[in-house]
């Protein structure tokens, strides 16, 4: 956290809202806060990257809001929004923003909201790291218990001896062992492939 806010004053961020009292107030506060500011009106289809964080404009209808795939992006946003009711309340969950300003904007809540949204952003950065490495992981057991099976049945190998195999193979060619159980579950399936666009002829 220390270290998110010492480095506030090399954040890039996005503003996208019209240049009227609130906008201006706004693009004023990110200045003094010491962020590298632009300005953006009307919602563009892609947003200038890089980014750090964006604050945007949010009407009753996120797609006319955000024209581009928040998902895609690895920024922090935080929505704007000018009253509170049910419409504009599910539009802001729609949005996942990371943190939320009332217009009219005042100085107090920028910063905060700012910190809020870059922290939040950094967490859930962490979390699908985490999600892609499991689920990496995952896949290769896969691969690797699919592959060891094939061996047993081609080669009358016990669990534990195709299982070697695979690993030492792996080792002499110097590639990950799910990279090696990929390779023998495709080279199976090419010679499968191969035998019916071949049959031999009786």
């Amino acid at each position: 956290m220390s270290a998110l806010i010492q480095n506030l004053r090399n954040m890039r961020v996005a503003v996208v809202h019209p240049r009227d009292q609130d906008g201006d107030d706004l693009v004023r506060q990110l200045q003094r806060i010491g962020c590298q500011v632009q300005v953006v009106w009307p919602p563009p289809a892609q947003l200038p990257l890089p980014l750090d964080a964006v604050f945007f404009l949010l009407d009753r209808d996120t797609r006319s809001s955000m024209p581009w795939r928040m998902s895609d992006l690895q920024v922090a946003h935080i929505a704007i929004v000018d009253y509170e009711n049910p419409t504009v309340l599910k539009a802001l969950l729609d949005s996942s923003a990371h943190g939320v300003l009332v217009r009219p904007i005042r100085a107090s809540g920028v910063l905060a909201n700012l910190v809020l949204a870059l922290s939040q952003r950094g967490y859930e950065g962490r979390l699908l790291a985490k999600i892609a490495k499991l689920e990496d992981t995952l896949r290769t057991r896969r691969e690797v218990e699919k592959a060891t099976r094939l061996l047993m049945s081609l080669r009358s190998l016990t669990e534990d001896e195709a299982y070697q195999f695979i690993r030492k193979q792996a080792t002499a060619k110097r590639v990950p062992i799910g990279t090696m159980a990929a390779s023998i579950i495709n080279a199976h399936a090419m010679l499968i492939e191969l035998g019916r666009e071949n049959p031999s002829d009786d």
